[in-house]
């Protein structure tokens, strides 16, 4: 895929992505997130407490997978760095945006409000290595 295209692929519906991390003792993790982009970087939110937010604290090395799960199948694979702010204001506007995402516009502003709190992250994933594929049955 073109840059283009990934950019696409990526925005398109509430496709989820999914992101994997490395554990305390090294085994990998991987859990679903709802993102929006920003340029190239991806945004997402999550506490400070999961083992995402504790990962992207300590490390910030990060992988994230979106995929299209019906034929002819294709997939978006980011693997980069990850920065992240505490701002209540940068979260609730970048939160409310991923809300309307994926609950729609006439719920976007309580995602907003329900994740710019004291303990979240706004994350920013800096791609550093893109892989991407359509077509993957063809």
């Amino acid at each position: 895929m073109s840059p283009d295209e990934v950019r696409a692929f990526l925005i398109h519906g509430t496709r989820t992505g999914k992101l994997g991390v490395s554990m305390k003792d090294g085994q990998p993790h991987v859990m679903p997130i709802w993102f929006v982009l920003d340029g190239d970087d991806v945004l997402f939110t999550t506490h400070v407490d999961t083992v995402k937010g504790t990962w992207i604290r300590k490390d910030g090395r990060l992988s994230l997978c979106v995929d299209e799960e019906v034929a002819p199948y294709a997939f978006v694979h980011l693997r980069g760095r990850a920065s992240f702010s505490e701002d209540l204001e940068e979260l609730r506007r970048w939160a409310t945006l991923i809300g309307g995402r994926y609950m729609g516009a006439d719920r976007a502003e309580e995602f907003g409000a329900r994740n710019a709190v004291a303990g979240e992250l706004l994350v920013r994933l800096t791609p550093e290595r893109v892989i991407a594929q359509s077509g993957v049955a063809d």
